[in-house]
């Protein structure tokens, strides 16, 4: 318990996953919501999981979150299924932006940014 919010965590090497809940939820499910982040962001790393890899595929991270839960309702909790999911967004960079997925627009506005920085 943190100030009435039950709070579960991981820590693993120099990175740190919080789920937070009200303090009417159940840890159970907060854990499993945690675990759950956790091994779909270890299957989409690869197994690598830092805080270098973490931000380079922050936009898959971020997915992750949008497919587990969705305005505070769980969704999903089988992580094979996230990863796939994640996964299966294929990119096409030269596409608008407006028919975009929230992927594809991190990995156009990532290779945007590096080519601007190369410069």
């Amino acid at each position: 318990m943190f100030e009435n919010y039950i709070v579960v965590y991981k820590f693993v090497q120099d990175l740190h996953f919080f789920v937070t809940g009200g303090d009417d939820e159940n840890e159970l499910i907060l854990a499993t919501v945690l675990t759950a982040f956790f091994d779909s962001v270890g299957t989409l790393l690869r197994g690598n999981v830092d805080k270098r890899e973490a931000l380079e595929n922050l936009d898959l991270i971020l997915l992750c979150i949008d497919e587990i839960v969705d305005g505070g309702i769980i969704l999903e909790t089988d992580p094979n299924v996230i990863a796939g999911k994640v996964a299966s967004n294929s990119i096409d960079s030269n596409a608008p932006l407006s028919e975009q997925t929230l992927t594809q627009a991190f990995a156009t506005a990532r290779e945007h940014f590096t080519r601007s920085l190369l410069k």
